[in-house]
C-alpha cells in the first residue's frame, strides 16, 4: 500500500460522501433561504417555522433520492471490500 493509493482512497471517500449528502444539503439550504425570506417579509420570528419545513423537505428528498443514495453507497462498499483483497503489507 503506497501513498498514492491512500490518497486515491481518501479522495474517493470524500467524493462519495459529498455525492451522498448533496441532495439533502442543497434542499436544506434552499428551504432555509426561502423560510428566512418569508420571515423577513412577514416579521414572524418563530423557531418552529424554520425547523418543520426543513424536516418535511428532507423527508421528501430522502424518499425521492433514497434508492439512488443506497446504490451509490453499496457500490462504494463493494469497491472497498474488493480492494481489501489486493492490499499487501
Amino acid at each position: 500500500m503506497d501513498s498514492s493509493y491512500v490518497l486515491y482512497l481518501g479522495r474517493h471517500t470524500l467524493e462519495t460522501a459529498l455525492l451522498l449528502s448533496a441532495p439533502i444539503l442543497i434542499t436544506c439550504m434552499a428551504v432555509g433561504v426561502i423560510v428566512t425570506l418569508l420571515q423577513a417579509v412577514t416579521s414572524i420570528r418563530d423557531m418552529t417555522l424554520t425547523i418543520v419545513p426543513k424536516l418535511l423537505a428532507v423527508s421528501v428528498v430522502s424518499l425521492l433520492f433514497g434508492s439512488w443514495m443506497l446504490q451509490i453507497a453499496l457500490r462504494f462498499t463493494a469497491e472497498i471490500f474488493a480492494q481489501i483483497q489486493n492490499i499487501k503489507y
